[in-house]
């Protein structure tokens, strides 16, 4: 599938608002609902794009643009701040559900085996040694020509 265009909703659009924020504060339950809300309308849309697109940005950027706003406005119209740990919980629920295969690959480091090693440390060594000797004995023999 394509990369995405503009998504058929927003924050705004697909969780319907209902009422007005609570006047003595954040109402955390009623921020639950329509955090449920976007996450419905980010389901619908991560339907859009096959499975195995799941881990790549530019596949789904649009539509996770609109669950971050989503989740954004909704905390404001339930009177709370935004991030607030009951949303930051529920991005993270978002993630384990659409995103836990999508791990990085790191590379592990390790020490090459000791026959390259070795060598690879002597051989530095041996020439400092070697070429400070050389300085040394041309400093004593300055006036002697090679």
């Amino acid at each position: 599938m394509g990369k995405p265009g503009r998504s058929h909703w927003n924050a705004h659009s697909c969780p319907a608002l209902g009422r007005c924020p609570a006047v003595g504060g954040c109402d955390e339950t009623h921020m639950q609902e329509r955090l449920t809300r976007c996450g419905k309308c980010f389901a619908d849309s991560m339907r859009k794009v096959d499975v195995w697109n799941w881990c790549n940005l530019s596949e789904f950027i649009v539509y996770y643009e609109d669950l971050t706003n989503c989740t954004r406005v909704q905390s404001s119209a339930a009177g709370c701040h935004w991030p607030n740990p009951p949303a930051q919980t529920f991005i993270v629920g978002i993630h384990r559900r659409f995103f836990a295969n999508c791990t990085m690959d790191r590379a592990r480091w390790e020490d090459p085996p000791e026959e390259v090693l070795i060598p690879l440390i002597a051989l530095p060594v041996l020439l400092t040694v070697a070429v400070a000797g050389l300085v040394v004995w041309r400093s004593k023999h300055a006036g002697q020509l090679l």
